[in-house]
């Protein structure tokens, strides 16, 4: 079980991803922008974040490079769920700093083998 930080501007989404997560006993907190996503990993020390990238006040592109250049949150993996599923937008995120990119609507089985890879790779590790 891991504590598992939601940053998306839409609650649909969150109640979507939620589900799916509590499902396989994750915990969840969330987030509804960039800058309260960096506010709550910095505090709450979650062990993975599913980041949106449209969002307000600061997009998931911009809180990703922030909390993966931070020393204080490099450390926790970021998968990037976002509708901006080009191939552009995926290297982006990746260059940002994500460990993982999943377009939207997320599949529950992509989204699951992708949380438990870098979950298992923290553990090794």
């Amino acid at each position: 079980m891991a504590l598992i930080l939601i940053a998306d501007d839409s609650q649909t989404e969150i109640y979507v991803l939620k589900k799916i997560l509590e499902k396989h006993n994750h915990q969840i907190i969330t987030a509804e922008d960039g800058l309260q996503a960096i506010e709550v990993a910095q505090n709450e020390n979650p062990d993975l974040i599913i980041m949106d990238v449209v969002m307000p006040n600061l997009n998931g592109f911009q809180a990703t490079r922030r909390l993966s250049k931070a020393a204080e949150t490099a450390h926790i993996p970021i998968i990037i769920v976002s509708s901006k599923n080009q191939e552009t937008d995926k290297l982006w995120g990746m260059r940002q700093g994500a460990k993982g990119y999943l377009g939207k609507p997320v599949a529950e089985v992509d989204l699951i083998v992708a949380i438990d890879a870098l979950l298992n790779a923290e553990e090794e590790s």
